[in-house]
């Protein structure tokens, strides 16, 4: 047991490292203008905390990437993992990384057939278990993604942002938030923008920690999981708007 501890403690102490020369070499594009660092944590320790702990999730769990890798190509194709893009640390476009839960199947048209023809029952596993998520592992040693932050959205959505919720794009995306312990998808689109912004502004070790701890929670006991179509935001500002006009 003492080797143990010995071996994993170097091998976190040894990817902090490694996480803390990435961050300082990150650093010379600068942060984001009009966001300030709330703390210590933020501006020195976030970014090379997380870099640490996804190089760490992915040398201990490697064996699990390569089995949903595997699994996917046999019973969806290729690609194995699905990409799309998405507005990251200050509205920056990447493309974010999951394991594929759907096939390409086509009507006679040509035209893909609807989400829920297409999703599997393993690709619902993927998605109720969040295994299909951890793709976003390679995002955040990327520096496209934080652990904790706000979930990154649709491109789509941008334009119906109001100036308030364009702060979500202060601080960089997260493999989970503030907003999906907090109701997941079961939230209206408002509470979820609150909860982000709240977030952004009072960045922490202690509340990073506290959703990460309720993340597992969540996940392990399938809380709050939603698989059916949430109403995408655009669609819904739109109707909004007309509602109140």
């Amino acid at each position: 047991m003492k080797k143990l501890i010995v071996f994993f403690s170097v091998l976190f102490g040894t990817c902090l490292g490694i996480g803390f020369i990435v961050s300082k070499l990150e650093k010379k594009k600068g942060w984001v203008e009009s966001h300030k660092p709330y703390g210590i944590y933020e501006k020195h320790i976030k970014r090379p905390l997380d870099f640490a702990l996804a190089l760490l999730v992915l040398i201990l769990l490697w064996p699990l990437f390569l089995i949903i890798s595997v699994a996917v190509r046999i019973k969806m194709g290729s690609p194995i993992m699905f990409t799309q893009e998405r507005p990251g640390l200050g509205g920056k476009i990447f493309r974010i990384y999951k394991f594929r839960t759907m096939t390409n199947e086509k009507d006679s048209d040509g035209n893909l057939l609807p989400d829920d023809k297409r999703l599997t029952k393993f690709g619902k596993f993927l998605r109720s278990t969040s295994l299909d998520e951890i793709g976003e592992i390679f995002n955040i040693l990327k520096g496209d993604l934080s652990i904790v932050g706000p979930r990154p959205l649709l491109t789509k959505y941008l334009p119906y942002y109001t100036e308030e919720e364009q702060h979500r794009h202060d601080v960089r995306p997260g493999l989970t938030g503030y907003a999906q312990v907090h109701g997941r998808n079961n939230v209206r689109w408002e509470k979820r923008f609150e909860y982000d912004i709240k977030y952004t502004n009072k960045i922490s070790l202690i509340e990073d920690f506290k959703i990460i701890l309720v993340t597992i929670k969540v996940v392990f006991c399938r809380e709050n999981i939603e698989l059916n179509a949430v109403e995408d935001f655009d669609e819904y500002r739109k109707r909004d708007s007309n509602t109140n006009n």
